[in-house]
């Protein structure tokens, strides 16, 4: 599906309506079993997505499908409860459609989060990884079909689609909290099967340290609408072919919740410090 900027607008003045002035600068992308951080937003407004005119709904396990206005760590954040993925049957540009419609309503930075599979078998299940970058092979770009030039350019350069300035800030943030923070490439695939062994080891010969099914359609939009973007990801699980064992969407979520105090800690200290 196209959108047109009007259905972009009608959208960002829908939930304008509702906010009363508040104005978000901070919009934060929450993943499998981390939508928690939502609840710990000061003064919020929450609106269901299926409010929103042109949003779809987020069925996956772990996402409550509303967006959480309000104040976390004195930023002015934008809190999504719940992505959209390419599995549940959207076109790459409906699952990034929320990103530039917060983006109208005056977010310039996005957080993005996401639990996904570890490709480095050194490394452990229950790690907290930075995203330094991102590899999306072989499907769709959000942004294919006319460019929208109130957003961005036609062709946007995307050598740094993770800001070097706020992956600084999480290095920061994770020492003086003592929290180890891997650093690695985030490998999108399409889902809403788990990889195969195989396929991680491609994965893993390509430069990936996670593998998972979301987060690299919003980025991509985020940086063609010139906001700053980080990326968290918890390694939920090792991916398949590391371990003799099946893969489970009762793990990844178990996983972040037992994560999830660390997890919160650290995106809150980074948003006290932006």
């Amino acid at each position: 599906m196209k959108y047109t900027m009007e259905q972009y607008l009608e959208s960002a003045e829908a939930i304008r309506a509702r906010l009363g002035g508040f104005v978000p600068k901070v919009a934060l992308v929450l993943g499998s079993g981390l939508g928690f951080l939502g609840d710990q937003v000061e003064n919020p407004i929450a609106i269901p997505y299926g409010e929103i005119p042109h949003f779809k709904a987020s069925t996956a396990p772990g996402h409550k499908g509303r967006l959480v206005f309000g104040v976390l760590d004195g930023q002015n954040v934008a809190v999504m409860q719940g992505r959209m993925h390419h599995y549940e049957g959207y076109s790459y540009e409906e699952v990034s459609y929320a990103v530039r419609v917060l983006r109208l309503l005056g977010c310039d930075t996005l957080v993005v989060t996401n639990a996904a599979g570890c490709v480095r078998p050194e490394w452990e299940a229950g790690d907290l990884m930075l995203i330094t970058d991102q590899i999306k092979l072989f499907s769709e770009s959000p942004l294919r079909g006319e460019n929208l030039p109130q957003f961005g350019v036609r062709f946007p350069d995307a050598s740094h689609l993770y800001t070097p300035r706020l992956q600084e800030l999480a290095r920061s943030c994770a020492k003086d909290l003592g929290i180890p923070l891997r650093e690695g490439v985030y490998f999108y695939c399409y889902g809403p099967q788990y990889e195969t062994p195989a396929e991680v080891r491609a994965a893993r010969i390509l430069g990936a340290d996670a593998v998972g099914m979301s987060t690299c359609p919003e980025v991509i939009v985020a940086a063609h609408a010139g906001m700053e973007v980080l990326g968290f990801t918890l390694l939920s699980n090792m991916a398949a072919g590391i371990l003799d064992q099946p893969l489970s969407e009762e793990e990844v979520l178990q996983a972040a919740d037992a994560a999830k105090e660390t997890f919160s800690g650290l995106v809150r200290a980074c948003l006290e410090k932006m």
